[in-house]
């Protein structure tokens, strides 16, 4: 008798953690490889480096990074007539960023953001295409620095990923018809705000803001701990890391995103490892302290539910 779709839905999703929760381990132990094979000492005084004056204006910049991202739903909800308030959309988004980073296995932001979107009377449908939306328009945003990364990348002499990256210009057949049918589906879950260009374009511009926020920071830091490097190669090598953090591999990126930080840098930027390992750390850091605000909206969604009317609106 074969397994019920149900059954073997269950089975997927629990392989799906496993593969999560093993990838999250890998990465953090080699991560802390990493750290004791350059040594503790030189890690810690490259976070010593690091004055308190740049690390609170880091985290400044990094708060202004994610009123981008509130600006960036918002402008979409908005765009397509959904009745939303700015700072209803505010509360969400720093709820979402709290669930991501403190209850990473449980829940996850787009969940909250979709649930409380929901207890706003915004239609569902409408909730899950603009979250989809904007994970996509965030995604594009990072594209237009990924060439950036993949020429530094391809023009160090210590890369031995040259190769590789040669032999994925000429992608077979089917991996052609992948890409093409992701573009596809991104056309059209975006199809409700192409005839609302100018939202699309505010949106757009709200990433940008997120990202020159993020890349400002990782220069702030790379800049005290006496390692410079150019904006252009900041956020091209990012957009690398990024799409590597993306792999369903890891909760939230956890430990991956150091790691491919901490090697991308080093490798190709040139950064002394133990600078590229206080960055990456001090960048999670800084992520989990911009998200911290979301704990004083974490009432939201339960008085939301208690103060929904009954009936239609």
């Amino acid at each position: 008798m074969s397994p019920s779709p149900s059954a073997a839905s269950g089975r997927v999703r629990n392989w799906k953690q496993i593969i999560r929760w093993g990838g999250t381990f890998l990465s953090v132990i080699l991560l802390i490889g990493l750290m004791r094979q350059q040594g503790w000492d030189e890690v810690i005084a490259a976070v010593r480096r690091i004055p308190l004056p740049v690390f609170l204006l880091t985290l400044v910049v990094m708060l202004v990074s994610r009123l981008c991202v509130v600006l960036r739903w918002y402008v979409l909800l908005r765009s397509a007539e959904a009745h939303v308030s700015f700072k209803a959309i505010f509360e969400l988004v720093f709820v979402g960023l709290f669930a991501s980073n403190f209850l990473p296995s449980t829940i996850g932001g787009d969940v909250v953001r979709l649930a409380g979107a929901v207890m706003l009377r915004v239609d569902a449908g409408l909730s899950a295409a603009s979250l989809v939306a904007d994970r996509l328009i965030g995604m594009a945003g990072m594209t237009v620095m990924l060439p950036a990364g993949l020429l530094s990348i391809l023009s160090n002499p210590a890369a031995s990923f040259g190769g590789l990256f040669a032999g994925f210009l000429t992608l077979p057949e089917r991996w052609r018809q992948m890409l093409k049918t992701f573009l596809g589906q991104m056309v059209q879950s975006l199809r409700r705000w192409l005839h609302h260009p100018a939202g699309l374009l505010a949106a757009f511009a709200a990433t940008l803001g997120h990202m020159a926020c993020t890349f400002v920071t990782v220069g702030l830091l790379l800049k005290a701990m006496g390692s410079p490097l150019g904006f252009w190669q900041i956020g091209g090598l990012w957009s690398v890391s990024y799409f590597i953090t993306l792999l369903p591999v890891s909760i939230n990126g956890l430990g991956l995103q150091e790691v491919s930080i901490s090697y991308l840098y080093h490798t190709f930027g040139g950064i002394p490892l133990e600078n590229t390992l206080t960055l990456s750390l001090m960048m999670r850091l800084l992520f989990v302290g911009a998200s911290l605000p979301g704990a004083l909206f974490l009432p939201l969604l339960s008085s939301l539910r208690k103060n929904e009317p009954d009936g239609n609106p």
